[in-house]
């Protein structure tokens, strides 16, 4: 219940990391989300910060602000972070996430999502899995081929 893309980026892992851990920037890059910010006295990638995302679903709709905590934050490697809801599936729905990984002169780029493993989120994916895994898919390269093209300018 999850998907991944890679790309490389003629870019040094600092350069890369900058973009990937500062989510103040997201709106640049997603095609989702297009705003984010850091709440809760956070005001960096560290593990534990927290910062709301402010997504349009499938670039159409509807409108909605996601609650986020960073889970693993490792300068120039991992930045990872779960999306949060209260309700029936109480607790992470989804982790998101960036592997950084020296790659020639470059950095290899992993963007990755993992879903959440409640039950509700197991027959989410079972109906629409392969569509929604699709749509994440596609959304992932966009949002590194535009981070690649502000770190290769």
């Amino acid at each position: 219940m999850g998907g991944e893309v890679s790309l490389h980026m003629e870019a040094s892992p600092e350069e890369v990391w900058a973009l990937v851990s500062d989510v103040t920037r997201i709106g640049e890059f997603s095609p989702e989300t297009f705003e984010a910010r850091w709440r809760r006295g956070s005001t960096g990638p560290e593990v534990g910060a927290r910062f709301k995302g402010h997504v349009k679903r499938n670039g159409v709709g509807p409108t909605y602000w996601s609650a986020c905590r960073v889970t693993e934050c490792v300068p120039n490697e991992v930045f990872e972070f779960v999306v949060e809801v209260d309700g029936p599936m109480d607790g992470p729905v989804n982790r998101w996430g960036y592997r950084l990984a020296p790659d020639g002169d470059g950095t290899l780029v992993t963007e990755y999502f993992k879903l959440g493993s409640s039950l509700p989120l197991k027959a989410y994916w079972l109906v629409l899995g392969p569509l929604r895994g699709r749509t994440n898919a596609k959304g992932m390269r966009t949002t590194l081929e535009r981070m690649k093209a502000v770190v290769e300018a």
